[in-house]
Order: C-alpha cells, then sequence, then structure tokens
C-alpha cells in the first residue's frame, strides 16, 4: 500500500504538467510581431524572427555588417550575410545545472567581429543543433578575439 501511494505522490505533478502542456497545444500563444521591443538603458529587448526574444546592446551602426542581421536568424544564415567572425567561443550556461531543465539555451556560442562588436548564438530546443542569434553586441572597439 505505501508503494502505492508513494507511486501516486511522485506521478500526480507529472500527470499535471502533462495536463497543462496539452491544454496550452491547442491555443498557442500568440507571436509578437518582430517589431516588438522594449528598452532599459544601453540594451533593447525585442522579438525577432520565429518569435525568438533577445537583447541588443548598444546602437546598430547604419550600412554596418551588424545592420543586415536580426535576432532569430540562424548561425549560418548570419554567417552568409556578413562573412565569418574573427574569433569564436563556446560556453554553458546556468541553466545547464537546473534539474529537469529542458530548454535549449544551456549553452552559448560567442562570435567576435573586429571593428563591429559581438554575437551571441545558443540553440532553441534542447539537442538541437541550430543555433539561433539572440544578442547583438555592438562595439566599434572590438578586437575581434575572444577574451
Amino acid at each position: 500500500m505505501r508503494h502505492r501511494l508513494a507511486l501516486a505522490i511522485v506521478l500526480l505533478p507529472l500527470a499535471a504538467c502533462g495536463a497543462r502542456q496539452s491544454g496550452s497545444a491547442s491555443s498557442p500563444p500568440p507571436t509578437p510581431a518582430p517589431s516588438q521591443s522594449t528598452s532599459s538603458g544601453n540594451t533593447t529587448t525585442v522579438t525577432g524572427l520565429n518569435g525568438t526574444k533577445g537583447d541588443i546592446v548598444g546602437t546598430i551602426r547604419p550600412g554596418g555588417k551588424f545592420s543586415r542581421i536580426q535576432i532569430g536568424m540562424g548561425q549560418k544564415q548570419v554567417a552568409d550575410l556578413i562573412g565569418p567572425p574573427t574569433d569564436t567561443a563556446g560556453h554553458i550556461t546556468g541553466k545547464a545545472f537546473i534539474p529537469f531543465y529542458f530548454g535549449g539555451d544551456t549553452t552559448m556560442t560567442e562570435q567576435f567581429y573586429k571593428g563591429e562588436g559581438q554575437l551571441s548564438f545558443a540553440p532553441t530546443a534542447l539537442g538541437s543543433g541550430v543555433q539561433t542569434l539572440v544578442r547583438i553586441i555592438n562595439d566599434p572597439s572590438e578586437q575581434g578575439y575572444a577574451h
């Protein structure tokens, strides 16, 4: 009897999660337009392609490389538009240590462009090989190498 009670206690929250997820699947949240943004100091949070939320730090220089890209683009698409970076670095994020976290942003790839700034890419889903642009840091004094 105690084993059944313990099993019920463990499975009850999982069943509730499944019910909540199946309800949200039938009515997905509205996708904001890519032009929506909020600003805080020198950082602007925007909703880019495919509803991807990201940050733009500083002001994008008109005619610069970063003026041709937008949050939500894939890593390959960005490279095709503005060329390869001067240097690249990667790291895991704090979300990698959250038990039972199944989001995709557990790793981050940073790309440095000399004289332009830095781009940050993260996978959108757990196990996804596609890296999506989530942050643009405009910095004309960027040396182009991982610090």
